[in-house]
Parts: C-alpha cells; sequence; structure tokens
C-alpha cells in the first residue's frame, strides 16, 4: 500500500465520502433500516486508518447518519463533499432515484471536472460499491462513464451486493475480504490521482445527476457562435480561440480546456444526451430540415427550431462578421421558448472592456433582441448579462439547461416541428387541454 512519502505536507481530509440512498422506515419494529450501511462505514474507517498514518482524531470518511435532524446539515454535507479524496456511492435501486444522492453525485463530480479544466487530467475519484445488484441498463447515462471495478470481488458480491455478504454469516469471510479491498483502493486511488478541494457548493442549488423517476432519455443541443482563430478580427487577442468555434476558451486564464468541452461534460452529468455543433457550420442542430430542405429554410432558421432543448453559447465578438451577425438575427427571430442563450465574458480580458466591449454589447442586444429579453425574464438572467468568470459559468450552466428543459416540455406540443403530421391524437381534443405551466423541475434554479 503507497503511503505519502516523508517531507510531504500532511493531507488530513477524511478519505471518503460515503453516498447511499436511505432506506425508509417501516414496520412495528422502529428499527435503523441503514444499520448495515453504518456497520459498513465503520469497517472501512478501520481499515483505512490501520492503512494510512491518519493522526488520532482525524475522520477517515464520512456518512450523513442521522445527520438531517440536526441543524446546518446542509452546509456540513457541502463542507464534506468539498474536502473528502473519494467519492464512494453504494449502488442500489433506491440510489439512482433519490434527489439527495443525485445531488451528492453532482457536487463531487463537478470537483473532477474543474480540476480537469485546470490541468489535472483524468481523476478517477469515484469509486463505486454495489449495495445490491443493480443491472447495467437501469444506470442512469450520466453514470455509466465511471470504471466501476466489480470482478476482483467475485461472483457473490456480484450476484448479491454488499448487503447480501453483509447478512448471511456464512459469507461473512467474503464480505471482509471486500471490505478490506475496497479500503485499500480508496486510499491507493487517494494517493496516486490526489483530487484538490473546493469551494463548497451550496446543496440547496445543486442539481441532481440523476434523472426524475419515470422519465425517459433527456437531450438538449449546444450551439457555439464564436469566431476561430482565423476569422477574428484582426486587433483581437487569439489566445481564446482556435481552429473551430468549438475551440473557444474565453477563460484561457483558468481553463486548459474549450469552453464548449467543459459545457458538454456538466451537462452530461446532469443526465442528458447532448450534441454540439459550430454555429457556422449553418445546419446545427439535428431533426430539422437541412439548409435549402424542402421548406426552403436556411440552416440558421432551422436550428432555432430543434426538436429538444437548445442552448446558443455565444461569444459577443461574433457579432463583429457580417455574414454570421446577419445569420444570427435569423436565428433570434426564429427561436423558440426553449432556446435559451448564454454571453460568456471574461472580466480579465481587457479587450472585452472600454468603448470595443460597449459597442459588442450594444450590437448583440440589437441582433439577438428576442433570445436576450427572454433570458432576463428567468432566474438565471445573469447567463446572458455577460458571464464573468469560470465559477460563474459552471454554476449558472444547470440554471439555464433546467430552464430550456421546462420550457420545452410547456410549449413543444404546440410547436411541433416542420414535416409530416400524422392525425392529431385525441389526448390533445377539448376535453384534455395541452400541459399547464407548471412543468416539472430537472435540477438547478430557473
Amino acid at each position: 500500500m503507497d503511503i505519502p512519502e516523508r517531507g510531504r505536507a500532511a493531507d488530513n481530509r477524511p478519505y471518503f465520502f460515503l453516498s447511499y440512498a436511505h432506506t425508509p422506515p417501516w414496520g412495528p419494529g422502529g428499527g435503523d433500516p441503514d444499520h448495515w450501511v453504518h456497520v459498513l462505514f465503520r469497517d472501512l474507517c478501520d481499515h483505512i486508518m490501520a492503512l494510512t498514518d491518519l493522526p488520532a482524531g482525524a475522520a477517515a470518511g464520512f456518512m450523513d447518519r442521522e445527520m438531517r435532524s440536526g441543524d446546518g446539515w446542509p452546509d456540513k454535507l457541502s463542507e464534506n463533499l468539498s474536502l473528502c479524496r473519494v467519492f464512494v456511492p453504494l449502488f442500489s435501486p433506491r440510489y439512482f432515484t433519490s434527489e439527495m444522492c443525485g445531488r451528492e453525485w453532482y457536487a463531487f463530480n463537478e470537483r473532477i471536472v474543474q480540476a480537469k479544466t485546470a490541468g489535472a487530467g483524468d481523476v478517477p475519484a469515484i469509486v463505486p460499491a454495489l449495495w445490491t445488484h443493480v443491472p447495467f441498463d437501469q444506470l442512469p447515462d450520466s453514470v455509466r462513464h465511471i470504471h466501476i471495478e466489480h470482478s476482483p470481488f467475485g461472483e457473490r458480491y456480484l450476484a448479491h451486493g454488499i448487503y447480501g455478504l453483509i447478512k448471511l454469516k456464512r459469507l461473512k469471510d467474503e464480505y471482509d475480504e471486500t471490505v478490506l479491498a475496497l479500503a485499500q483502493r480508496i486510499v491507493r486511488v487517494a494517493h496516486e490521482s490526489p483530487l484538490p478541494s473546493s469551494r463548497p457548493r451550496p446543496y440547496e442549488t445543486t442539481p441532481s445527476a440523476f434523472k426524475p423517476r419515470g422519465e425517459g432519455p433527456r437531450s438538449i443541443h449546444l450551439t457555439v457562435a464564436a469566431p476561430t482563430r482565423d476569422t477574428v478580427p484582426e486587433h483581437r487577442d487569439t489566445r481564446p480561440y482556435g481552429e473551430d468555434a468549438r475551440d473557444w476558451n474565453p477563460y484561457h486564464g483558468e481553463s486548459t480546456r474549450p469552453l464548449p468541452a467543459l459545457a458538454e461534460e456538466l451537462i452530461r452529468s446532469l443526465d442528458y444526451r447532448i450534441t454540439v455543433s459550430d454555429f457556422d457550420d449553418g445546419h446545427v442542430v439535428p431533426d430539422v430540415p437541412a439548409p435549402g430542405g424542402p421548406d426552403g429554410q436556411h440552416g440558421a432558421v432551422a436550428a432555432a427550431q430543434p426538436g429538444h432543448p437548445a442552448i446558443l453559447l455565444v461569444d459577443r465578438w461574433a457579432v463583429h462578421d457580417e455574414e454570421r451577425r446577419n445569420r444570427l438575427r435569423e436565428f433570434d427571430h426564429a427561436a423558440h421558448p426553449w432556446v435559451s442563450a448564454i454571453v460568456p465574458w471574461n472580466r480579465a480580458d481587457l479587450q472585452c472592456h472600454g468603448e470595443e466591449g460597449q459597442r459588442l454589447t450594444a450590437e448583440l442586444e440589437r441582433v439577438l433582441p428576442n433570445i436576450l429579453e427572454h433570458g432576463r425574464r428567468t432566474d438565471c438572467r445573469v447567463a446572458v448579462a455577460g458571464v464573468p468568470t469560470l465559477k460563474a459559468f459552471t454554476d449558472v450552466l444547470p440554471s439555464v439547461v433546467a430552464h430550456a428543459t421546462r420550457q420545452f416540455l410547456r410549449n413543444a406540443a404546440a410547436h411541433p416541428p416542420p414535416g409530416p403530421r400524422g392525425p392529431r391524437p385525441r389526448l390533445m381534443g377539448p376535453h384534455h387541454p395541452p400541459p399547464s405551466d407548471a412543468g416539472p423541475d430537472h435540477g438547478g434554479e430557473a
């Protein structure tokens, strides 16, 4: 087992955050339905104390046992999600229907994305464990990219999970071996791929990484309107740009990754299937006629009428080009309410200030009046006002995704995409009105 080298600053943060779905009390006994989860937690902590040099009094791990009845538990939860080195979710059917577990997963995964964005590379700090058996096809899309190393634990573990091993006395040896192996892996991951701490994310505004129970797959499209290194004005700093609009990195002082790639990863972690395109490609959203199609629509007009929610990620410098400016104006004219915009605007970029910045801001207002005004009428209005930092961008993105999704669910039935349509279903007849404005929430604030 690898132990931190001598001379390195002591790291006494908890090694793991145990994330589990609380089982509701039932029956006349009134016992603790999560007793065995606590036994597992205690056993993991015992092993980790033996495997590491944590000092006396330091917490080996964290779980929220009996926290929710006390004062300040959301702050305590957020603090530990920002400090613990490894995230250990206990997979069970109930886990992926728990909004609390979904929030914990999103908050911790956001730390991993932030570390990757800062240049840390892949940090495999999520180490799942099977509490009970869960078929792979029941896992949310937001989870399937995580490497799940279950095979070394044996067939009985795969069939019954840790719960089965701990409950059956004849399998006690296998339980002990499994928990020791899990503790060893937690320590190994913590040492080999250290994850930096982060600023705590407020629990109340953290979205869930799992879609609501019973809901089918969710899709969203991200369109990027930004110059390239070859099309940017001559006097503009080229560092934020690349060969394609999808290479745009406005926060290059904070991030080593293009902003569209970061947005794609964060949206996927909200349990969405996402597609990304360059606005300059013309036909930028699937499920609509291509340029010059049967309806004679230009690609930008078609792009404003997707068959699912959409987000326009736009650089104010994009309006410097007359042709792109005209297509953006056309896009705005045709856009439906489920097309939202985000306008990143790096406050550290001196060329984004002064007369030039004011001129581009005013021009963008003239080019996208409908989309920007629509964005100002929501609780995520900062998205169209100019998102000044990378942290502000990652904070507002889930809210914009949620808002676009709600608008799509409320309005899309009344605005079907162009193309042949069959007989109108009776469900939408006079005795069955269209869905009300009280659409379901999909995480984040709108």
